[in-house]
């Protein structure tokens, strides 16, 4: 009885991890993607995830425009999850930081942005800097980010009497985590 019921904790603990790892397994294709936003050759995605958060802007003053002001980006706050609803990470700044659970975590910097229609903040490729931390996002070169809806700058008026006002405005987007073959 305790060999059967070992090996059966074996199974699932196996199947487990075999889905854990299909969860991460993708089809993902950028072949309907800008070429602006397209990773390129030599790369595999890693992980793809889906964020649900917010995007904070900050009334400032237009920069060597007197007396005009403007919503400017002050940063992200989003979970992510895996394509089957898991908790994976989270997105967050400044600076624009994917952690995963494990800890490891990175930081980049924007190489190209393409719109992503009306209302939408734009598609973006980000090269990764070095990971901190060893897991999930350990390796990791290029984040895209893609199928946004939501998440641009707020209707409301930024005017001078709304300096350093925040407006949060919601959003979505996938982030695909890609790394050298």
């Amino acid at each position: 009885m305790k060999i059967h019921t070992t090996l059966s904790l074996l199974a699932v603990v196996g199947l487990s991890a075999c889905a854990t790892q299909g969860a991460y397994m993708t089809t993902f294709s950028q072949a309907s993607l800008p070429d602006a936003v397209k990773v390129p050759a030599g790369q595999r995605v890693a992980m793809e995830t889906q964020a649900a958060g917010d995007i904070t802007y900050l009334c400032s003053p237009k920069k060597d425009m007197a007396g005009q002001f403007e919503w400017v980006f002050a940063g992200p706050d989003a979970g992510l999850k895996d394509r089957s609803g898991k908790t994976v990470g989270k997105y967050y700044g400044p600076p624009a930081t994917w952690e995963a659970m494990d800890g490891s975590k990175v930081t980049g910097m924007q190489l190209a942005v393409a719109p992503n229609g009306t209302g939408n903040i734009p598609m973006q490729l980000v090269k990764a800097n070095p990971a901190m931390g060893m897991g999930a996002m350990q390796g990791v070169s290029y984040i895209q980010r893609v199928n946004t809806v939501g998440g641009v700058a707020p209707p409301a008026a930024c005017a001078a009497s709304t300096v350093n006002q925040k407006q949060i405005v919601k959003y979505t987007a996938d982030y695909i985590f890609w790394r050298a073959m």
